[in-house]
């Protein structure tokens, strides 16, 4: 398995550099021909979600059916996969950073009772309690 960073996501994703995208393309398909799946960690996830937001002026629906698809590729493996998906659920029908929805679906599955914060907004998602 191969450890993908940000920055080959992004241009996978958004395709704004043929170069970069080729080599992405190639990396990626160079290890499903071997029988091997790229490996995305949730640091990578949480700073994808970030470039796409802020760089690439995304929405957040099409943030949420780009990570959805990756999700059900075969190709790609995620860390702890149940907690990115809570995270998405949540995420989807709040005003709160995905960020924040992912920490706290990490922290429920590493199981803390809650997260406590002081960010108002967070405080009244699922799992959060008021600092």
């Amino acid at each position: 398995m191969l450890g993908i960073d940000t920055n080959v996501l992004v241009r996978f994703l958004v395709r704004d550099d043929e170069a970069q995208f080729e080599k992405a393309r190639k990396l990626i398909k160079r290890e499903v021909a071997a029988g091997r799946r790229v490996f995305v960690n949730q640091l990578v996830l949480m700073e994808l979600e970030w470039v796409l937001r802020s760089r690439y002026a995304v929405t957040k629906n099409q943030i949420i059916e780009a990570i959805s698809g990756l999700l059900d590729s075969t190709d790609v493996q995620f860390e702890d996969e149940p907690a990115i998906e809570e995270a998405l659920f949540i995420w989807k029908d709040t005003a709160a950073d995905f960020t924040d929805c992912l920490i706290g679906a990490k922290n429920r599955r590493l199981g803390c009772r809650a997260t406590a914060s002081f960010d108002v907004k967070v405080a009244k998602l699922p799992g959060f309690v008021a600092a």
